[in-house]
């Protein structure tokens, strides 16, 4: 959990001024597990440049405390949800170890923030991607392997009023994932048709396949690697990649338990206490 932070000292411009404030909104709602109102209001809906700056700010103190950055996740990959945002590509957050739990732990709900669950495919890097061209088959040639995972997502955000500046500066709504224990290389997976099912405390709330993200978990994954690279922050060995939801979200309350299915891949599965 990351502390309060005094910005006080510093002579800052008018767009400095509005990343520190939103920052401090979004980390206060954090330390306090008190939502708290869009920061839009302070960003605007359409600064996505300044949105992404917020979140950086944020990862920094996060990693400035002792945390580690592990991967990246990917948002925004289902048209549906672009089309409610008002956008037309995906985003990305960082993850952290903090955020990791086991396959089959559990995950206290009082450390959550409004939670939802999404069932997606995670890829775990043998190779950086640095290169000034990055195609497909880079990517997948740069996958050690792939693992069926739930991503736990949060919003510091009341209400998840969010908007995309909203949704991007509070690191892409992350919160917590689990990653299954069978690992698969690609080549023995059909990545756009794999199927998924996702039960809570043995109902089914989502059903999809690959094909829901963005077309092919691996399109998403090298829409991110191509947009890292642009960045000067190239996707890395061992880094971990959430590719996005292949169904629909579904909330979460005490005591649920979750087990998402991706054929192919095999179980995972989280418990909420």
């Amino acid at each position: 959990m990351l502390k309060n932070a005094d910005f006080s000292y510093f002579v800052i411009t008018l767009e400095e001024q509005s990343i520190i404030q939103a920052a401090q909104l979004l980390i206060q709602a954090e330390k306090n597990k008190m939502a708290t109102e869009p920061v839009r209001r302070i960003l605007g809906t359409k600064n996505i440049e300044t949105a992404y700056k917020v979140q950086h700010l944020i990862s920094q103190l996060r990693l400035d405390q002792g945390a580690q950055r592990i991967g990246s996740k990917i948002g925004l990959t289902s048209t549906a949800v672009q089309q409610q945002l008002g956008v037309d590509q995906p985003d990305y957050g960082s993850l952290f170890n903090d955020m990791q739990v086991r396959d089959g732990g559990s995950l206290p709900f009082a450390e959550l923030m409004q939670p939802k669950a999404e069932a997606e495919i995670a890829f775990v890097l043998s190779k950086d991607l640095h290169q000034e061209e990055i195609t497909e088959d880079m990517v997948a040639n740069s996958i050690d392997y792939a693992v069926a995972a739930i991503e736990i997502v949060g919003s510091r955000v009341r209400d998840w009023d969010i908007r995309i500046t909203d949704t991007i500066a509070d690191n892409a709504s992350a919160s917590h994932f689990v990653l299954g224990q069978h690992r698969v290389e690609l080549s023995n997976l059909d990545l756009i048709n794999a199927k998924m099912s996702m039960t809570k405390n043995g109902e089914v709330v989502s059903q999809g396949e690959g094909s829901a993200c963005l077309g092919s978990p691996l399109i998403a994954t090298t829409w991110l690697a191509r947009t890292m690279k642009s960045l000067g922050q190239p996707l890395k060995q061992g880094d971990i990649i959430l590719s996005g939801a292949l169904g629909p979200m579904c909330g979460i309350e005490k005591a649920d338990r979750l087990r998402a299915e991706i054929e192919g891949l095999g179980q995972v599965s989280i418990e909420i206490t």
